[in-house]
């Protein structure tokens, strides 16, 4: 019964729509309608700029981080790890946004903050570092969910191996269009760094 308690509370604060809350109310725009069309950081750094970007994320991120250790605040006896995947869903999925949303990055690396701020902070420069080499947004995601399995095998935390599984499968899952580009040549590249 906790797990389902748990679990629609997550999925709620996951489906929060920060990217759409931020151009709506910030920039009096639909975010759906612009660039990607993508509920997600990466779409709003590119349309409406950094401040707003960093808004984003760094919500995107919290709110992974806060639907996992809620149950904590209760004692209650569930996973987090496990309640933190229902807030990815509901950040790809959100109620409040019409069930089309970003593409679990963010919030997967908040689930993860939640119960491992080292792993965490190995994400984070995984990510920069695939970002420096490639400038590819999509590939450094996908990269950093593969290394982030492996960082989870070889600390052999199981619970971590199978989150960081199912996660990782969502970040591919969602990013088809990018592999896809990313082969034809016509992925965009950042250009900040």
């Amino acid at each position: 019964m906790e797990y389902i308690v748990f679990g629609i509370i997550a999925y709620l604060i996951g489906s929060i729509p920060f990217a759409l809350l931020v151009g709506k109310i910030g920039y009096k725009i639909d975010i759906r309608e612009h660039g990607s069309g993508n509920l997600g950081g990466t779409n709003t750094f590119r349309v409406l700029g950094i401040k707003a970007g960093l808004i984003v994320t760094l919500s995107d991120i919290l709110k992974g981080t806060l639907a996992a250790r809620i149950p904590a605040f209760f004692d209650a006896d569930v996973n987090l790890l496990v309640i933190g995947i229902f807030a990815v869903v509901g950040h790809m999925y959100p109620l409040f946004a019409k069930f089309k949303g970003g593409k679990a990055v963010a919030t997967s690396g908040g689930v993860i903050l939640a119960v491992s701020p080292l792993v965490f902070l190995i994400m984070l420069a995984t990510f920069f570092l695939v970002l420096y080499l490639s400038k590819y947004v999509s590939l450094s995601s996908m990269v950093t969910g593969i290394v982030t399995i492996g960082v989870s095998i070889f600390i052999q935390h199981v619970g971590l191996i199978i989150v960081t599984s199912i996660l990782t499968a969502f970040v591919i899952y969602r990013h088809r269009s990018n592999i896809k580009r990313i082969i034809d040549g016509t992925e965009p590249k950042i250009k900040w760094m």
